[in-house]
Order: C-alpha cells, then structure tokens, then sequence
C-alpha cells in the first residue's frame, strides 16, 4: 500500500490514502507515520482523519501553528469534504439529508438516536451503477466519528464492504470498504483550493460505469447548493 503525495506547499501536504491503512500508528506502519518517512521530515501535524477501511484525500499540516489554523477551518465548517461510495442494497431515498443524534452502540461502533440536540449532518445523491450496486455523493457537514457509515446503514444501505456496519457475509466477499474522501474545497491565506482523486483500488470502482458516474460528478460542489 503506497502512499500519494497529491499536493504540498511550505504549509501543508494533500496526500492519497491507502484503503486498510490505519490513520495513526499500528506496529510503526500507520498513515501518520509514513506520511512522515515519506517526506524525511521529523513530525506532520493532523488535522482531521479518515477510518482505516476509507481511502482518499487527507490533509496533514507541516507545523503546530498551521494545524490549529486548519483546525479551525475544519471546526467552522469552511473546508468541504466529500466522499463517494457504493452499496449493494436500495436506500429508503435517493437523495436527501440524514440528521441525528449518534451514541455509542456494541464493541466500538455507532448508531442514530432518535433526538437532534448535537446532530451529525449528512446530505447526499446518488444513482444507479450495475445491477444492485448505488453510487453516492456525500458531503458531510458534521465530523463525527463513523457519521457516514452509519448514516447509510439507517438508510438499509450500508457501504459494501463496512465489516462493521454492513451484513458481514456481503462484507468479507468484498476486495475493500467502499468508502472514498473524493473532493476538497477550503479557502486559506486568502487562496483558493479545491482538489479532487478518484480510487485507485477496487474493482466496484474501477469499472467503466462507476467511471461514468465519477465524470457527471466531476465537480462536487455544484450538487449541493
């Protein structure tokens, strides 16, 4: 699993994340770590983080004073994320919003609450790929922890191959989890950036109508005005 440099200036670095990469340290192999060997540099600063089985776009500061200024973008809601996946099951809608409460459930994971106090926001697309699979767009307005994923499993859609969240049989048949950090769009020091990187890895992307599909969605943001 090699990780991608995207992007860099003298302020930050926009990598590529591996899928079954975990995002801090597992035995000296995690994504912070090697994002690390790989620019011979003695620390990279996080400022948010994506699950082990996601892969895509991610930003990792060069200094402390640059993260806590990426932080808070992140914190204010003015970088915009997107993500793409694919689930073998049809949603309860097609496109919409998913927001509620999350608490925690059994052994590490998450579920919906039925209250809206402190609610993880998600809005969405989608369209149809090959027989049984859905494409969707999502953007995420909130960061909580497993927020899409288990947005979509309320939805009796969970991502395919989400071992934790999808059926378990459908998931372990799968090459990876379906779940991709697609886009970027955030404004710092007065500059403009927007970046974009589709999946290098599974073969439920790969194909040409999966690819289709990447092209009508080739600029995110237009889709959720």
């Amino acid at each position: 699993m090699s990780i991608k440099i995207l992007f860099q200036n003298s302020d930050f670095v926009i990598f590529d994340k591996p899928n079954a990469m975990s995002f801090h340290s597992e035995d000296g192999a995690g994504f912070v770590v090697l994002a690390t060997k790989l620019l011979q540099v003695e620390q990279l600063y996080s400022v948010h983080r994506l699950d082990k089985m996601t892969s895509g776009l991610i930003i990792l500061a060069k200094s402390s004073e640059v993260a806590n200024k990426l932080t808070k973008l992140f914190e204010t809601r003015q970088i915009e994320k997107y993500y793409i996946a694919i689930s073998l099951r049809k949603p309860k809608k097609k496109q919409g919003w998913v927001k509620a409460d999350m608490g925690q459930s059994r052994r590490g994971s998450y579920k919906l609450l039925s209250t809206a106090l402190n609610p993880a926001i998600t809005q969405f697309v989608s369209c149809a790929l090959r027989v049984h699979e859905r494409f969707f767009l999502i953007k995420p307005h909130t960061g909580k922890t497993h927020q899409i994923r288990v947005a979509f499993k309320s939805l009796g859609s969970p991502i395919a191959g989400d071992e934790r969240y999808a059926f378990s049989v459908d998931a372990l048949k799968e090459e990876r989890g379906y779940l991709h950090a697609y886009a970027l769009r955030f404004k710092y020091d007065e500059q403009e950036y927007s970046f974009t990187c589709k999946p290098s890895f599974g073969e439920r992307y790969l194909n040409s109508t999966c690819e289709d599909a990447l092209a009508i969605y080739g600029a995110p943001w237009e889709f959720f005005k």
